[in-house]
């Protein structure tokens, strides 16, 4: 693929990053339940955010590793 803008890489970023979230926090519900842990502590990283801003902060760190992959996937 050639003439990739850096707006491309970051909306599939955040598309994957999206796609991404919802069946890794399911995953992850279920392992908390399997190993009897708090997934609101999980979320909420130990109570010190509030769940939206847990949310928030695990889609960011998701972005993170999106971002990467996308610049990966569409370099020149």
């Amino acid at each position: 693929m050639t003439n990739v803008t850096y707006a491309q890489i970051l909306v599939m970023a955040a598309i994957v990053a999206t796609l991404f979230l919802v069946p890794v926090a399911g995953l992850v519900w279920v392992g908390c339940a399997l190993l009897g842990m708090s997934f609101e502590s999980l979320v909420t990283f130990g109570g010190s955010l509030n769940a939206p801003a847990g949310m928030s902060a695990w889609w960011a760190l998701s972005f993170v590793a999106a971002f990467a992959y996308a610049a990966l996937m569409l370099r020149d």
